[in-house]
């Protein structure tokens, strides 16, 4: 394995780590994207140019920034009070997190005995992909498009439902 290969993955597990530990929503969503563009470039550097590219517009492009922009809307970003940058139950945070890699790899490890030996690679290029989504699942891609301009215009009403109440 290269050594942007490392870099990429500690770049990732950081990401993640910081999503997972900081206090602050808008310090943790932030760093959730960055885990995000990790796993982007981890899938560009595994030649996955779609995946990495679907990761990129769908994840970065329109779920983080979603993300921000509820927790902003909604007024989630106030700074805690006691100081402490890191949550108080990040321990149990851990535990949790432990047990689900270990599951995770018991269940990954139980597996590689049943896969097949060798198969061929299938060849599907992104303008094969580009062309199925614009023509056989459009209607998916429309239904995922209208659900997220739903979820920002939910937002938006909430935060304007509370700043109505607090005047």
């Amino acid at each position: 394995m290269s050594f942007a290969f490392y870099l990429i993955s500690a770049l990732t597990v950081a990401g993640a780590l910081a999503a997972v530990l900081l206090k602050n929503l808008v310090h943790c969503a932030l760093a959730l994207t960055i885990a995000f563009a990790g796993l982007a470039l981890l899938f560009l550097n595994l030649d996955a140019q779609f995946a990495g590219f679907a990761q990129i517009l769908v994840y970065i492009g329109a779920v983080a920034i979603l993300v921000v922009f509820a927790i902003l809307l909604t007024r989630g970003s106030e700074t805690p009070k006691d100081g402490e940058i890191f949550s108080r139950t990040w321990l149990a945070g851990l535990a949790v997190a432990a047990a689900v890699f270990a599951v995770l790899g018991w269940a990954v490890l139980g597996t590689a005995p049943m896969l097949p030996h060798s198969s061929p690679a299938p060849h599907v290029t992104v303008l094969q992909i580009g062309n199925a989504l614009m023509s056989r699942y459009v209607l998916p891609l429309e239904i995922v498009a209208v659900l997220l301009t739903a979820a920002l215009i939910g937002a938006v009403m909430v935060a304007m439902h509370e700043k109505e109440e607090k005047q």
